[in-house]
């Protein structure tokens, strides 16, 4: 595992410029919205980082869920295929993100890596609750290996990722698929994870509510509007740092940010993995925050160029 760690550096001076430009813009706690109104103040906040990057196919479709169908959209970049494809999860608490909200990531990944980029439109809270999602992801995962020849995919080279809420999900799919015997996957991406609801480490009680992270009530908005019952922060499939065995995952990335109130709980998921055998690396990147990557900052630029960079390894093995 490598890792960059320098305690010592403050905010990058992009990131100081637009917290500041931020804290001009009086949104209110989060908590206090209802969730389609957070939803729509989102939306609005993504809209402003301007027009995403081209990409030589995109298509929404729906796809066959337990309950109800499910939302995806497919990337394809430029090239005759078959291509990889990574199963993307968007973050945004499990509440509030959705297809459009992580559009420009998406694009990014999929050009990048030259894979498609099959994003998951997953149900969300506070209309479905867990475990609807972690099911839904297993279920559109399952899809993808089973059709991709009809999206122009290779079933042998198939990755999850996701950031935050979508990092999450991703490491539920990764270990439901190796506990249920597939699909076979080749890797994990995992972008500022949120894996371990118990919200005890140093980084959650020194930086929530500081630096764009939310505050305390936030998160309980957030968990409570998720979960069924508190004893549920402990199932694995809520906190996957608490899963009692990672061996036999896929090769992994995480990518923390030194200022995210998530960091520390994506760095001990690391560890745990290293632990377990499975080839991972863990990357800080100094002076960033939560959501750093769909943001345009120079170190964002870097950031998904790694993550780039190391699914396409990941898929050429």
């Amino acid at each position: 595992m490598t890792e960059t760690q320098n305690d010592q550096i403050s905010l990058h001076p992009q990131v100081q410029a637009y917290l500041a430009r931020l804290a001009g813009f009086n949104f209110g706690a989060l908590h206090t919205f209802p969730p389609e109104q957070a939803r729509e103040g989102l939306r609005r906040q993504i809209a402003l980082l301007g027009e995403p990057e081209p990409i030589a196919q995109v298509e929404d479709r729906t796809i066959p869920g337990s309950s109800s169908r499910i939302p995806i959209r497919i990337y394809t970049p430029d090239g005759s295929g078959p291509f990889p494809v990574l199963v993307f999860f968007h973050g945004g608490g499990f509440m509030l993100g959705d297809l459009d909200t992580h559009d420009g990531l998406a694009r990014s990944l999929a050009n990048g890596a030259q894979c498609i980029v099959v994003s998951v439109d997953y149900p969300r809270a506070p209309e479905h609750t867990f475990p609807a999602a972690p099911e839904a992801c297993y279920t559109a995962t399952q899809w993808v290996a089973d059709n991709a020849a009809s999206i122009n995919a290779d079933a042998a080279r198939i990755a999850v990722g996701g950031d935050s809420a979508g990092g999450n999900l991703a490491t539920v799919v990764a270990q439901m698929a190796r506990d249920n015997d597939g699909p076979a996957l080749v890797f994990q991406l995992l972008i500022y994870p949120d894996l371990d609801f118990r919200r005890t480490n140093f980084s959650i009680r020194e930086y929530a509510g500081k630096y764009g992270n939310i505050g305390r009530e936030t998160q309980h908005w957030f968990m409570d509007n998720y979960l069924n019952s508190a004893e549920e922060k402990l199932d694995p499939r809520v906190s996957p740092l608490l899963a009692p065995d990672l061996a036999r995952l896929p090769a992994t990335l995480i990518i923390t940010a030194q200022y995210d109130a998530l960091r520390d709980e994506g760095e001990q998921y690391g560890e745990r993995l290293e632990e377990a055998g499975v080839p991972v690396t863990v990357t800080r990147y100094p002076g960033m925050i939560h959501e750093f990557l769909r943001h345009p900052f120079d170190d964002s630029k870097q950031a998904r160029a790694e993550a780039a960079a190391a699914l396409a390894h990941a898929f050429a093995r």
